[in-house]
């Protein structure tokens, strides 16, 4: 990709990994557009939130309706953009929904929604915004993963982790298939964050409690654990403990 302004589409960028990369790239000089269902209800103030910062950083960085779930809401949103900015050159797959608890306690129709959003949303905005990419012959597709899909997965999370996968299956496959076009694909790991995002706050939960409380007993207080090593391998945590450890150094007695 060149390094010159680009126009840029974010799904799921109300907050989080979407709105701080859609802050960044604005910054950058990029021409943003951060995808977000329930503009004009929910999500109203982080709609003016970007806006105040398009405003008070001078950026070209714009909130658009886009529901990931929602064939028509997606076709109305890459039509806008190439209505307002003739093209899209980079398209990010940010959106996704975390679920938390032990997998025997998730109905299969629970499993079915995750994939919906993690995975099928992928398609259904490449369905409406890669044929106007094609048609340039150049341009990048980005997809948000998941550490866990390369191994070292914690228990709890098979859902989500599940998702991931398919995810970068697909994005695997569509990278041979778009490279002739023209169009880069990259898969972007971020680790482990869990200051500056919602995943953990509202996450999924299994519809059999039952079968969740069984599984209690066998593993109390496991999702509290989970959360708090993740987020000591987070780089502000690892700072700030490194920091203690630094200063309880620096205290000890000769």
């Amino acid at each position: 990709m060149s390094s010159t302004s680009n126009v840029v589409v974010i799904t799921g960028a109300s907050s989080g990994f979407g709105a701080l990369t859609a802050r960044a790239l604005a910054d950058a000089g990029h021409t943003v557009y951060a995808g977000m269902r329930n503009t004009a209800g929910r999500n109203a103030p982080q709609v003016q939130a970007a806006a105040d910062y398009a405003r008070e950083h001078d950026v070209d960085l714009s909130s658009i309706e886009l529901d990931v779930n929602a064939q028509d809401s997606v076709d109305a949103a890459v039509a806008q953009v190439e209505a307002e900015s003739g093209r899209i050159d980079v398209l990010i797959h940010n959106a996704g929904y975390m679920a938390t608890g032990p997998a025997e306690a998730f109905t299969p129709e629970q499993l079915a929604d995750l994939h919906d959003v993690n995975v099928l949303s992928t398609q259904r905005v490449n369905r409406a915004a890669l044929p106007g990419v094609r048609r340039r012959g150049r341009g990048l597709v980005l997809r948000v993963s998941s550490s866990s899909v390369k191994g070292g997965t914690p228990p709890y999370l098979a859902p989500y982790f599940a998702a991931k996968a398919a995810m970068d299956s697909l994005a695997v496959s569509y990278a041979a298939e778009l490279a002739r076009w023209g169009i880069e694909t990259t898969i972007v790991v971020p680790g482990s964050f869990t200051s500056g995002t919602n995943h953990f706050a509202h996450s999924g939960r299994p519809a059999d409690t039952s079968v969740e409380a069984e599984y209690a007993t066998k593993y109390p207080g496991l999702m509290d654990q989970v959360a708090e090593k993740l987020a000591a391998l987070g780089p502000r945590e690892r700072e700030r403990v490194h920091g203690l450890r630094r200063d309880r150094a620096h205290r000890r007695p000769a």
